[in-house]
C-alpha cells in the first residue's frame, strides 16, 4: 500500500541516497538541474504477488525544476521486479520503469505550512516518499511469467507450458474408487447386489 502523502516527521539526513541538496538551485521559477543516481531501495516495495528486493539498485535519473511554490521534480526509475507467476507459480524476474511529477512546497517556519503533499526541509528534498508511491503503484498485482502463460493442470498440477497443449487425463477417476464402480456395475436396479446364478440349473443360489 503507497505511503501516505504528507512530511515526514524526522528530517533527512543530507547524504541520505534519496535525499537531494537544492540550495544551489535557484528560488527563481524556471531554474533546473537534472542529476542521475544509483540508489539502494528500501524496504517494503511490495505489492500482492510483486515486489521490489530491499537495497536492490534502483536507477534514477531526476530533473529539478523551481517553481513558485517550491520545486517541480520529475522522476524517472528503473528498478528490477521479482516475484511469482499468478498462473503457474514460476518466478518472475524482470525491471519496471516508472516516472511521475511531484511538488515538493517550500516549508514555512520549519513546518509544511498545513498543506498535504509533499515538502521540503529547508533545502533537504527528500524523495523516497515520492519514489516509493510510484513504485508500489507500478508493481502488477498478479504478475504473468509471460504474457499467454497459459498456467497449471487442474488436474495434476503440472506446468502446461512445458508438458504442451496435448496434456490431457482420459480416465480422470480416482482409482480408491475402482472398488465402488465395480460393486454398482454388480447392483441390480434397486441398488441390491444381483445373486449369484448356478451354472447347474441357471437358477439363483438360495
Amino acid at each position: 500500500m503507497p505511503s501516505e502523502r504528507r512530511t515526514a516527521t524526522t528530517h533527512p539526513g543530507p547524504r541520505g541516497p534519496l535525499v537531494f541538496n537544492t540550495r544551489a538551485l535557484s528560488r527563481s521559477p524556471g531554474s533546473e538541474r537534472t542529476e542521475t543516481r544509483v540508489a539502494l531501495a528500501p524496504a517494503g516495495l511490495q505489492a500482492g504477488m510483486a515486489g521490489i528486493p530491499e537495497g536492490a539498485e534502483v536507477a534514477l535519473r531526476v530533473r529539478l525544476e523551481s517553481v513558485t511554490e517550491g520545486v517541480l521534480v520529475n522522476l524517472s526509475a528503473t528498478a528490477p521486479l521479482t516475484g511469482e507467476c499468478a498462473r503457474c507459480l514460476e518466478p518472475v524476474a524482470r525491471s519496471i520503469d516508472v516516472s511521475c511529477q511531484e511538488l515538493f512546497r517550500y516549508s514555512q517556519d520549519g513546518g509544511d505550512g498545513g498543506t498535504a503533499g509533499y515538502s521540503l526541509d529547508g533545502d533537504l528534498l527528500d524523495l523516497e516518499p515520492a519514489l516509493r508511491d510510484a513504485l508500489v503503484l507500478a508493481l502488477p498485482l498478479a504478475p504473468r511469467c509471460q504474457d499467454d502463460c497459459p498456467g497449471l493442470c487442474v488436474e495434476c498440477g503440472a506446468r502446461l507450458a512445458q508438458v504442451g497443449t496435448g496434456h490431457r487425463h482420459d480416465d480422470t477417476t480416482d482409482p480408491r474408487w475402482a472398488q465402488l464402480r465395480q460393486f454398482k456395475a454388480q447392483a441390480g436396479p434397486d441398488g441390491a447386489p444381483v445373486p449369484e446364478t448356478s451354472e447347474e440349473n441357471g437358477r439363483g443360489c438360495p
